[in-house]
Parts: C-alpha cells; structure tokens; sequence
C-alpha cells in the first residue's frame, strides 16, 4: 500500500510538468503563426489606430516573454483570462457553455466503442481463426482506418437524407430544449420530466456517437480478441475444463475476469481519443461542444480561448489517466510499484 501511495504522489507530480510543455507549445505556436486577432475580430476595414489601441488593451503589444509570464501566472490563479473576439467573455466561461456536449458525446461514443468492440473481440476470440474470426478480423482493421468526417458525412447521407429517420446535426430539436442544469440534455431532460425532449436528445446523439465509437472500436476488438485467445489456452483453464466445469462458467466467471484486465488501460488512453476524435466528429454534425469551439477560435486567432481548451483537454486527459492508472493496480494484484 505505501508503494501505491509513492506512486499515486509521482504520477501526480509527472503530471504537471506534461501540462507546463503542452502550454509553452500551444502558446509560441499560436503566436509562431501568421494573421493577427485583432485584425480579424475588427475586419480588414480596420484602421490602424483601432488595430493599436485594441492590442494594447489586449496586451498583444507587450513583449512575448511578459505575455508568457501572464499567462502562466494566470493559470496558476485558476484564471485563463478573457476571449480576443466576441464581447472578451471569460474563457472559462466559453468553455463551460460548451463542455457537456463533447462530454456528452463523449460518453455515447464510449459506450458505442465498448459495446462493439467487446463484444465482436469475444465473439471471435472463442473460435480463433474461423471465418467468423477472420471476418471480425478485417472488420477491426477496417474501423480504425475510417476517417469520421467521411464515415459521418455517409451517415448523414444515409439516414438522414435517404432514410429521413435521424437528424443530421445538432443536439436537440430547439423547441424541446431543456432548461441547463448540468448541461447535459439526455440528463436535464429527464431530471425536467421532457420525456419528448429526452427522446429528441437520444435521436440527435445517436449518428455522432455511433460515428466515433465506430472508429476506436477497433482497438478493443483486436485488444479482447488477443487477450480472450490467450487466457483460454492457460493451464488454469485446461485444468477447469478437466474437473468438468461448465463452458459458460469457465468464460463469464473466469476468463473474460482475466482478459478484460488489459481493457481498463485502452479505455483510459481511448476515452483521451475520444476527445480528440470529438473535435472532428462535432465539425462534421455541428455538435456545439469544445471542437467546434476550438475550430472556431483558432479560425480567429483567438489566442486565449485556445489556449484555455488545450489546458482543459490536457487537465481532462491527466486525469482520466491517473484514475485508469490507479484502477489497474488495485484490479490487477500482479502489479507493484
């Protein structure tokens, strides 16, 4: 135990350090490359007395080095400071507006990915090598090869143009909107009782999530495919299948404990994919989360505000991976710190 709390205190520690460069590259970057905030928040009818007295007031006018230094300060007050554009509305803020939709999809994609990926794994790893294996096989390869905004644009072709069964993009039919409580429709709907509204949210989310969790289910089927085929050739197996031991015993109460054990580590590093893979998702289906915010304000140059994602995204990740990390070493007794 006091090996794990050792760990527990450097895996935290590590992480600040990862968090400090992802910020120092953001920031030269967004700096490094061409265009001016200013410019394109005022227009290119801009004079450039507007242009001067609005950079001062942002600070943009001050050497790099003193903007870094305010920045960094401000992050550790727990302030990541004001938008460029639109009114300089708190960046927090922006971002909290927009948060719950890519948890949200997020989260539907997640469970797509788990569903369909774990079961195909099992499906081919109890009969390695057959047709059905082979198939599942090419299935994985080819999932994880697709491209979302082209998987999802074919989606939205099919059903929701041809079909006409689903919508296309979005998160709710507006006259159903719920009223925010956590921000989360399929949530506020129902802690509302809009059962309508829950239903609209379900059908908005559905295309999106399917799209994201079908690209990263993949991994999980080669990973419990892989995994279920080698804890079933054990000895410990072939010694249950000697006593007499049920088939369905034998996987649902002791080898799929054991393949799944790999599991809890891909779903960390997947679920950190899944906000990756959300920006591209949200452009696709105008999903109004943290992608299509980020897509927005980089168009912009708004220095702040992409700022600010990148050091939620990179706070969300860090912790998603620590959790991961501490759940393997208690799951699995093998490992010691």
């Amino acid at each position: 135990m006091t090996s794990l709390k050792v760990y527990i205190v450097s895996r935290l520690l590590l992480t600040i350090p990862m968090i400090f460069i992802l910020l120092t590259v953001v920031f030269l970057i967004m700096r490094i490359l061409p265009g001016n905030p200013v410019l394109a928040s005022l227009g290119v009818k801009a004079t450039e007395e507007d242009i001067q007295r609005i950079s001062e007031q942002l600070g943009l006018n001050k050497p790099l080095i003193q903007q870094y230094v305010e920045y960094i300060g401000g992050i550790l007050r727990g302030d990541l400071g004001n938008s460029l554009i639109f009114g300089r509305r708190p960046v927090i803020k922006e971002i909290m507006d927009r948060f719950p939709a890519t948890v949200e999809l997020t989260i539907g994609g997640f469970i797509v990915s788990i569903m369909l990926g774990v079961s195909l794994g099992i499906f081919g790893g109890l009969k390695p090598y057959s047709r059905r294996d082979t198939f599942i096989r090419i299935f994985s390869i080819v999932a994880y090869t697709l491209f979302i905004p082209l998987i999802g644009l074919f989606f939205q072709y099919i059903f929701g143009v041809i079909l006409r069964i689903l919508p296309i993009g979005g998160r709710i039919d507006p006259l159903l909107a719920p009223e925010r409580i956590t921000g989360l429709y399929t949530i506020d709907t129902l802690l509302t009782l809009n059962i309508l509204g829950f239903i609209s949210a379900i059908r908005y989310l559905i295309l999106p999530s399917f799209t994201l969790g079908l690209v990263l289910s993949g991994v999980y089927v080669r990973l419990v495919r892989s995994s279920l085929i080698e804890v079933m050739s054990t000895d410990f197996i072939r010694s249950l299948r000697a006593r007499g031991v049920s088939e369905d015993i034998i996987l649902y109460r002791h080898a799929l404990k054991n393949a799944l054990i790999p599991l809890i580590t891909m779903m960390g590093l997947q679920f950190s994919l899944l906000l990756a893979g959300a920006v591209l998702t949200e452009t696709t289906f105008s999903w109004p989360g943290i992608g299509t915010l980020l897509m927005e304000r980089i168009l912009y140059r708004d220095f702040t505000t992409v700022q600010g994602i990148i050091t939620v995204y990179a706070i969300f990740v860090a912790l998603i991976s620590f959790i991961v990390d501490i759940i393997y070493a208690y799951v699995d007794p093998r490992i010691r710190y």
